[in-house]
């Protein structure tokens, strides 16, 4: 854990976060400044800055996230209809939170830029 990242401390229970589904290491919980009727941040527990080190997670954790991801996916019914899954590296792809997150969206219907 980093004690500065803000995720880190959202997942030590010291940042409320409306979370809605935690198992296997995984946290997922509602962006708080949603873009789309659905959109979920979905983080490992442990704290890896971004996709570039995805290395620092065993490859269980790697396996579990992506299955975790779709999960929460079905969990907000969003197969039916599609969904956006994303994630930023670094100050040109706009990464704002350096702790690997992944932006899960949908609930509407996608423009080609969001």
């Amino acid at each position: 854990m980093s004690d500065h990242c803000l995720f880190c401390r959202i997942v030590a229970g010291e940042i409320p976060a409306e979370v809605v589904r935690r198992e296997n290491g995984m946290v997922a919980f509602n962006d708080i400044n949603p873009k789309t009727p659905v959109h979920v941040l979905v983080i490992p527990e442990r704290h890896v800055d971004s996709l570039a080190g995805v290395e620092g997670l065993t490859p269980e954790e790697r396996s579990d996230m992506l299955a975790f991801i779709a999960a929460v996916a079905r969990d907000h019914d969003l197969e039916g209809t599609g969904y956006r899954v994303t994630t930023n590296h670094g100050e040109d792809g706009r990464q704002s939170v350096h702790h690997l997150h992944w932006h899960v969206m949908g609930g509407t219907r996608m423009s080609d830029m969001m």
